[in-house]
């Protein structure tokens, strides 16, 4: 059986109801172990700081029966000069599963093309699979289905762009992306969703007008505006997102029954008010509640394909 991996979202493209599915019935019977995963060992390579998915991660390998191992790069000869290749061959030799948060794209790859056992992106720059699978998943719960919604976003176009529309764009959803000009989402990413989109029946659609992004919007989402590793460029960003904010005004053009959605952390006061975050619109928490769900998911997914 050839093993899969969960590098880009478009990796469960086919089998994404399936995952969503089966994050819910883990979420149901949240302490039952899976004899798929009892006595497995995952390894969890994290470059970057986290709270959510390294939690979540090791929660999920816990309660499902296996173990986790936290790796941090500076611990690890990785850090010290090995490759990433020489360090999925021998990783992947020991674990049945490995993790991987990385500043670099590239760098995931390399990880997943040299393993002989499945990889998860934990997020890099430019794609974040696993949240994904949480976000879905709660709306799943909250409208029941994905057809028919209109899902925006508004802020940065960075790396959770890149997976929102094209997770939007498999599941037939419409998605409009409101970003200032000098800081839309990568062109690559916006072409291939359309390209998708166009076998969905579902549209893609790009705006420099936050109010024309929510209109008549079922789910508003946002993220932070300066993401790790672009701190010398928070004064710039900081104004030109300024307009973006998610507030009360902003999401008064909404539907009143539309859920908000941050992937968290939220710099409250910046790109997300207090009064929208804390409404009774907001999903954030369940949101976050559901990476433990969504990682039980994937992990089950991977070791059984």
């Amino acid at each position: 059986m050839t093993k899969r991996d969960l590098v880009s979202i478009l990796d469960i493209r086919e089998d994404f109801d399936e995952v969503i599915s089966l994050a819910l019935r883990l979420k149901r019977s949240r302490y039952q172990t899976e004899p798929s995963v009892q006595g497995r060992a995952m390894g969890m390579i994290f470059e970057k700081s986290s709270t959510r998915t390294r939690v979540s991660l090791e929660t999920a390998m816990y309660q499902l029966g296996g173990n986790a191992i936290y790796l941090n790069p500076s611990d690890m000869q990785m850090g010290r000069g090995e490759t990433v290749e020489d360090t999925s061959r021998v990783l992947s030799g020991m674990l049945d599963i490995i993790t991987y948060r990385a500043y670099s794209h590239e760098n995931v790859l390399k990880l997943a093309r040299n393993s002989s056992v499945p990889v998860i992106n934990a997020l890099d720059d430019v794609e974040h699979p696993l949240q994904m699978i949480a976000d879905f998943m709660t709306i799943a719960e909250k409208k029941n289905s994905f057809h028919g919604k209109k899902f925006a976003y508004v802020g940065d176009g960075n790396n959770m762009v890149n997976s929102l529309v094209l997770t939007c764009a498999m599941i037939g959803m419409d998605i409009c992306i409101g970003t200032p000009k000098n800081h839309q989402p990568n062109t690559q990413f916006i072409e291939n969703a359309k390209t998708i989109a166009k076998e969905t029946g579902s549209h893609v659609t790009l705006t420099n007008n936050p109010e024309e992004a929510v209109d008549s919007a079922d789910i508003i989402y946002t993220d932070v505006w300066v993401s790790m590793g672009e701190e010398k460029q928070r004064e710039e960003k900081e104004k030109s997102l300024r307009p973006f904010q998610v507030n009360t005004e902003l999401v008064s053009g909404a539907k009143k029954d539309y859920i908000f959605m941050h992937c968290l952390p939220a710099h409250r006061g910046l790109e997300v008010t207090d009064e929208v975050a804390d409404s009774i619109n907001s999903v954030i928490f369940q949101e976050a509640e559901n990476r433990l769900h969504s990682a039980k998911a994937a992990i089950v997914y991977l070791l059984n394909h």
